[in-house]
């Protein structure tokens, strides 16, 4: 039998590069100063080995599982790893008699942790109360989705949620290049380099996902070690080419159900009202590409037309709606150019939202005065005892005056004055605002006020 290459018998390693290299202690521990900078909450917990029950929610790869490893080892405690994903509360009992009894017989405590703990349900999450609050076990869980969506209350008001950040370009570049150096646990045996193409690259394409480059990296070393097999033979670099295709297609990372989805449509409201148009399309774009609903951000944009367009630009409500039609008749993909129409048209339009805030102040005078008396004389009469009683008298009807206009009074009395809409100075509303003044001058003239 041949002799097996070094580079082939050091990718027989039983275990994945990225578990081989996760960091042991906080100074190798990279990412979230955050939390762990010096006179940082997470940190100081740390190294004073005083931890209690907590979340740490944060995008995949930020180092959750490795920060859980590293809270156990700074407190002397048990590391006990479970998924929600593959196990279940039968296993959870099974940990906490074990955790019972060397808290007993060993005086030592146990880290529980529960990576994605989102997917248990609510009883199950109840299930972990009764030993939080006894002190049987430490529960660390790890989350992708925002806490307050996926968590009971109950639960968050016994943990402190810490959030992560993903990871910079820099830390990413470390990362990588610890892997390559160190000859006992990472690829540093193998004698690879990397281009700086390649490492910028890797580091872009990673999304902060510590996790992905290590195995984008794993992925090009074994391409390498395959096609190198001879120990006198020098590796060839890693290149951007080999990197791209150890990384294969990147997701964007989207979750229809989750925090990312009111996250992209908060973020496409805010860059249309704030006239953005490049933010508009491509905020359009992360949703559309992220498998989003096009209908949904029809309806988002039909209430933007409305909210933050409104009279300044009558045109966008017509103008969102055909685009929903549009759509609704063609399908994706044609019928997504036609909500980019509408975005585009939105971000653009001059903005006003003075009928949003209208509404809203008669809806609060509504609330405040919801039996007020319609005033006798714009009530309907519609028999001979409602006439007698006074119902329609006085009522000047307006088309016969000139203008259509004749000043009358519309409102209860005790609201009689009140001014919720005030237009502005932005397109269409600017001439709304001049025929109300020119309403308003009419009026002092039929009481015999002075005109201003």
């Amino acid at each position: 039998m041949p002799p097996v290459s070094e580079p082939t018998l050091f990718l027989r390693h039983s275990e994945p590069l990225a578990a081989r290299m996760r960091p042991r202690t906080l100074e190798e521990f990279l990412g979230q100063e955050q939390l762990l900078g010096p006179g940082k909450a997470l940190g100081e917990l740390i190294r004073r080995g005083d931890v209690a029950s907590c979340i740490f929610w944060g995008p995949p790869g930020s180092g959750k599982t490795t920060l859980a490893r590293i809270v156990a080892h700074y407190t002397a405690r048990h590391f006990e790893p479970f998924s929600a994903v593959t196990e279940g509360v039968a296993r959870v009992r099974e940990i906490i008699k074990a955790a019972e009894d060397r808290l007993k017989y060993e005086g030592r405590g146990t880290i529980l942790f529960c990576d994605e703990i989102h997917r248990f349900n609510r009883a199950q999450q109840d299930a972990f109360l009764p030993w939080v609050e006894n002190g049987i076990v430490t529960l660390i869980g790890a989350t992708t989705e925002n806490p307050s969506f996926e968590l009971t209350g109950a639960l968050l008001s016994r943990c402190r949620v810490f959030v992560l950040e993903p990871l910079t370009e820099d830390h990413i570049k470390t990362v990588v290049r610890r892997a390559l150096e160190d000859k006992d646990r990472g690829l540093g045996a193998l004698g690879l380099t990397i281009d700086d193409d390649a490492l910028a690259l890797l580091a872009r394409e990673a999304d902060g996902d510590a996790r992905r480059a290590l195995q984008a990296l794993e992925a090009a070393a074994e391409y390498l070690a395959g096609s190198s097999t001879a120990r006198d033979r020098p590796v060839p670099p890693i290149t951007a080419s080999i990197i791209s295709d150890a990384l294969q297609k990147r997701f964007a990372k989207y979750d229809k159900g989750g925090e990312e989805h009111y996250n992209l449509i908060s973020a496409l409201h805010k860059a249309v009202r704030g006239s953005d148009v490049e933010g508009s399309l491509y905020w359009l774009a992360r949703m559309l590409a992220g498998g989003e609903d096009p209908l949904y951000i029809a309806r988002r944009l039909v209430r933007i037309a409305a909210e933050d367009v409104g009279l300044a630009d009558p045109r966008a409500l017509s103008l969102t709606l055909a685009a929903k039609d549009a759509y609704h008749f063609l399908g994706s993909p044609e019928g997504e150019l036609a909500l980019a129409q509408a975005t585009v048209y939105l971000a653009t339009a001059p903005k006003s939202n003075r009928v949003y805030t209208a509404y809203g102040r008669a809806m609060q005078a509504a609330e405040e005065h919801p039996a007020e008396a319609v005033p006798l004389h714009i009530r309907n009469a519609p028999t001979k005892l409602m006439e007698e009683l006074g119902y329609g008298s006085g009522y000047k009807y307006a088309h016969a005056y000139d203008e259509a206009y004749v000043p009358q009074e519309y409102l209860p009395d005790l609201l009689r004055g009140q001014k919720w809409y005030e237009p502005s100075e932005f397109g269409f509303e600017k001439d709304i605002k001049q025929r109300m003044e020119w309403w308003e001058q009419l009026k002092k003239a039929a009481v015999g006020q002075p005109l201003t």
